[in-house]
């Protein structure tokens, strides 16, 4: 007899290429549970997979652009596609517990009208914050979408039988913002997984510095707000100002802001020094971040990036590489002691600091131990499923396989 089913909503990534959805996924099905999915379609994809007991509902994406006006028609582009999956998927069956993830925040009808049906639970689980991410691209907090983003978070919120928060910051929102009760927000945070993100020296290539001596890399999204661009300018502090053309960086991943850095790369001839990769295969990523000597966490301090935690300073910290970020709030509650903190959104002292740390090999070398240690001691998956399994039985009444359910009432992360 199958356990009880879980759906769960994604919109701006599809699964398994969303790690923490897939990890999640991954977690539900091993303890038992039922899981579809419904999602937009990855490059390739088909309308409808399963994918290692993951039954995969999908439809074709549609972003006409980041205007204000393009995130309103593709958002309820995606609605409309998500509603009409979510009846199809449950033909096989009423649902148990809805889980909605975002950005954006808007799949909570849905979530009232499964209630209503089935008396379905809904768990909102919280990986962005869609006011900030407005008000950090588009600015100001007095304007109609600004608000009208604060009320599509607040009824998330408040219509979600529980919330799963990435960190404290999002937590403390979640119950002083929206006005949820402490038991029913739980830190789950979005922790790597070590097997397979891990340092592998029989992937180490050596081409990949491109003649020069140093090697350091960003892995992620390119939107506005992650500060790609201010990697370019602090490699052309570094190159043109400071003479050091020894140091190789390579770039990964997509977003609204691709063609935009890879012109300005152009544009300050840092063609030698600079390569953008785009979106490369799970191999590409090990062999890179096995070879390099740094990790770029370069998100300027905004509303949104300064209580955020970003997945991409932890993988890092998987692969042992020593991180470059900004003093935020959140980065530094993850990377402690294995990153290098630099005053907010001055390129010159980014850039300095990469260069003062593949200096100091010694350092970097502890500093890459402590970061892999803290994974994983505390951040990496299996330490923060006991606490997201834990959600899903006290609604459903399920007792996992995987859970130790007897200590953990409340995760407020470490």
């Amino acid at each position: 007899m199958s356990g009880p089913r879980v759906l769960i909503i994604i919109q701006n990534l599809w699964v398994p290429f969303d790690r923490r959805v897939w990890l999640e996924c991954k977690a539900l099905v091993a303890s038992g549970y039922d899981v579809t999915v419904v999602c937009p379609k990855g490059p390739g994809d088909p309308a409808y997979q399963v994918i290692d007991g993951v039954t995969v509902h999908q439809y074709k994406a549609y972003a006409p652009g980041g205007s204000k006006l393009g995130f309103v028609t593709e958002y309820a582009y995606s609605f409309l596609l998500t509603l009409r999956l979510v009846f199809r998927a449950r033909k096989a069956g009423k649902f148990d517990v809805l889980q909605a993830c975002n950005p954006p925040d808007i799949f909570w009808p849905i979530a009232m009208l499964l209630r209503r049906l089935d008396g379905t639970k809904f768990v909102f689980d919280h990986h962005d914050l869609c006011p900030e991410l407005f008000q950090s691209r588009f600015g100001g907090t007095t304007s109609l979408p600004y608000k009208g983003l604060r009320f599509l978070e607040r009824m998330t919120h408040r219509t979600a039988d529980h919330v799963t928060s990435t960190n404290d910051s999002y937590r403390r929102i979640a119950i002083t913002r929206s006005g949820k009760a402490n038991h029913d927000v739980t830190v789950v945070r979005t922790g790597p997984d070590p097997d397979k993100l891990q340092r592998d020296p029989s992937v180490v290539d050596e081409s990949l510095r491109r003649g020069h001596r140093y090697l350091v890399t960003y892995i992620g999204v390119m939107g506005p707000q992650d500060g790609v661009d201010i990697v370019v300018r602090a490699a052309d502090h570094i190159v043109n100002k400071l003479g050091r053309t020894d140091i190789a960086f390579t770039l990964m991943g997509g977003g609204d802001s691709f063609d935009e850095v890879v012109a300005l790369r152009h544009d300050l001839g840092l063609d030698e020094y600079i390569e953008f990769t785009g979106r490369v295969p799970d191999e590409t990523v090990r062999a890179v971040m096995s070879t390099a000597d740094i990790g770029l966490s370069p998100d300027p301090k905004n509303p949104l990036n300064d209580v955020s935690t970003m997945n991409k300073t932890m993988e890092y910290m998987a692969f042992e590489l020593p991180v470059v970020a900004f003093d935020l709030v959140e980065t530094k509650v993850s990377a402690a002691d294995a990153a290098v903190y630099v005053e907010p959104n001055d390129v010159a002292q980014y850039g300095e600091a990469i260069v003062e740390l593949l200096d100091d090999e010694v350092r970097r070398r502890r500093m890459g131990k402590l970061g892999r240690e803290r994974v994983e001691q505390v951040l990496a998956w299996k330490h923060q499923q006991t606490a997201y399994l834990e959600v899903y039985d006290q609604l459903t009444g399920h007792v996992s396989h995987l859970a130790d359910v007897s200590h953990i009432k409340n995760a407020t992360g470490s």
